[in-house]
């Protein structure tokens, strides 16, 4: 696990071979291009970031966190960004976030899917709440995780080292890396970005075909109704 601080502008490419993702701290001084055809998840610490995107302009303040296609420009702000590569997703932002999770995680801690996988496997920005007095079952992921501090303090237990976790902190953790969190008199808030999933819609199964009835019967799972193709025009 990498530990990086806000205010230290970098880059780091190549962060999961599966699903490849980026790292880009823009520290306030630096702006942040989206390429065609990647997207961007991130938080504002803080400021404000100007999104230029698909002809119009957006302003996000400290305390909202964003999903961005490219092609788009992000003028410079403090906070993270993660960018997953060969993935188109959606401009969606929010904020503030609430402070417990709506979802119960492991061990105390509890977390909110700030913005869900469009399609099952995509990725997702995800937060976290770690309780005060709270000792983390050690665990893996099978994917990178990237994220940011966003307040509170405590620590990270690798197999390696102990980390300190800060407000401010940005942290890279390698697919498969065991780890744990921790904290003491402070609880811990964390932005999450995942670049990939296994949950959300399949085009088999999502909330508009399932609640869609014929002659009583849900439409999901396999019938002869169910578009073939996604497309503006229908051929006759």
């Amino acid at each position: 696990m990498e530990m990086f601080d806000i205010r230290q502008p970098l880059s780091r490419h190549h962060l999961d071979q599966r699903f490849p993702s980026c790292l880009h701290v823009p520290a306030g001084v630096q702006e942040t291009r989206i390429e065609p055809g990647c997207t961007a998840y991130g938080f504002v610490q803080q400021g404000q970031m100007l999104v230029s995107h698909a002809g119009l302009n957006q302003m996000l303040h400290a305390g909202m966190f964003f999903s961005i296609p490219g092609p788009a420009l992000l003028s410079p702000f403090v906070g993270l960004v993660g960018i997953r590569q060969d993935y188109h997703g959606a401009p969606l932002y929010g904020g503030p976030i609430e402070r417990l999770g709506r979802l119960k995680y492991i061990d105390g801690c509890s977390d909110s899917l700030l913005i869900s996988p469009m399609i099952k496997g995509d990725p997702c920005l995800n937060y976290l709440y770690v309780p005060p007095h709270l000792h983390q079952t050690a665990h893996t992921h099978p994917s990178v995780r990237i994220g940011i501090i966003i307040e509170g303090e405590g620590y990270c237990l690798t197999e390696q080292e102990r980390l300190e976790l800060v407000a401010g902190k940005i942290f890279v953790l390698p697919a498969d890396e065991i780890h744990s969190f921790h904290t003491e008199h402070s609880p811990l808030r964390i932005v999450i970005y995942h670049p990939d999933s296994d949950f959300g819609p399949t085009h088999e199964e999502h909330p508009m075909i399932n609640r869609t009835l014929v002659d009583g019967v849900s439409l999901a799972g396999d019938n002869p109704y169910r578009t073939s193709k996604i497309a503006e025009y229908v051929a006759n």
